[in-house]
């Protein structure tokens, strides 16, 4: 396809411009989406923000975005599993295939893994994106593109989910009620765990864990959320934490109120990377930590669970923007976290 596309640029520390570049042409494994839906995650909202996460620095100008959907409207000489009108979810990092991580089915932790609006690597706040077609999965006729953009965040409740080995007959506490969060619960409750408790100091966040399918939820700034877990649980504690805010004050609160042998699954990152933790306790109850970075293998588990009705990703998201206002939808997802729990950027226009 042939043609100029409107690109999104983050131009510098909360500024946003617009460019246009040529549509790019798929090689033979790869696959041309029109992008329909892009959804804003923390990580886009903390690289325009602070310009960095960690040793992943912005260079601007650079192209934010990596939770996609869109359609195919173009496919490379191998490709033979997709075609043309295909709506499709993109998982968005490419790895390299052949080092011990992607060897022994742990792509995840490859270390030359090409993941979309990881510096160096341009994201897909744009009109059109070529992707590898084994990473574009075909969505159910009754599953969106929309739905389609959310299931990469869906991914990372999955696989904490899985890290966690959830199972019918726990009682399991998901500290925060961001988007991680509350997919989290969400794969919690598809997995069959009998109970999901959600914690946070945001009431509307909490009021979307509850819309969405939550137990209980404990506004921890009201409340001593260890006690009130304890009591929820008769006094012996959780069996399971996923752990999304990021904090030192919810990873010790999780180590407290969980019970002996129960697990801890570590998802959300500390603003300087590191927290102090009662270690002795951890150790007298014989907690099992784990951690999650991104997911593998997840998303047609994710797919099938929101074609089923097992999880509702059409209420996962609370703000809709049209792509032209983008500057005003990432200004807006920084100031408002206290009412906007997930902001989609419609990327097409009808």
């Amino acid at each position: 396809m042939k043609g100029k596309m409107k690109v999104a640029l983050m131009t510098g520390i909360g500024k946003m411009d617009y460019t246009s570049r040529d549509i790019p042409t798929p090689k033979e494994d790869e696959v041309l989406v029109k992008l329909e839906y892009v959804g804003i995650c923390g990580s886009d909202i903390h690289y325009y923000e602070k310009g960095r996460i960690g040793d992943f620095i912005v260079k601007p100008p650079f192209v934010l975005g990596h939770e996609a959907g869109g359609t195919v409207v173009e496919v490379g000489a191998g490709v033979n599993h997709l075609k043309v009108g295909d709506r499709v979810a993109l998982e968005p990092g490419k790895t390299c295939g052949h080092c011990e991580f992607c060897r022994t089915g742990r792509y995840n932790l490859c270390p030359d893994v090409q993941f979309f609006a990881t510096p160096p690597v341009d994201g897909v706040f744009q009109e059109y994106v070529t992707h590898e077609a084994d990473l574009c999965f075909k969505l159910p006729d009754n599953v969106s593109t929309m739905e389609g953009a959310l299931i990469e965040p869906l991914a990372v409740g999955f696989h904490a989910a899985n890290q966690g080995s959830a199972h019918p007959g726990q009682i399991a506490v998901v500290t925060g009620a961001g988007c991680i969060g509350l997919v989290s619960m969400m794969a919690l409750k598809a997995r069959g765990v009998s109970k999901v408790y959600v914690v946070d100091i945001m009431e509307k966040r909490l009021e979307k864990a509850l819309e969405l399918g939550a137990d209980g939820v404990i506004n921890s700034k009201e409340v001593d959320a260890v006690e009130k877990v304890m009591e929820l649980t008769g006094g012996s504690g959780c069996d399971l934490t996923i752990e999304t805010a990021g904090t030192e004050i919810t990873t010790r609160q999780a180590i407290r109120f969980s019970k002996k042998g129960a697990t801890i699954v570590l998802v959300g990152y500390s603003a300087s990377g590191e927290v102090t933790l009662p270690i002795g306790m951890a150790l007298d109850k014989e907690l099992t930590f784990k951690t999650v970075f991104r997911y593998r293998h997840i998303y047609p588990m994710a797919i099938d669970a929101v074609s089923s009705g097992r999880i509702d990703l059409k209420n996962l998201a609370t703000n809709f923007f049209d792509f032209d206002d983008l500057q005003n939808a990432m200004d807006r997802s920084v100031s408002d976290k206290a009412n906007i729990v997930k902001s989609v950027v419609k990327i097409a226009k009808d």
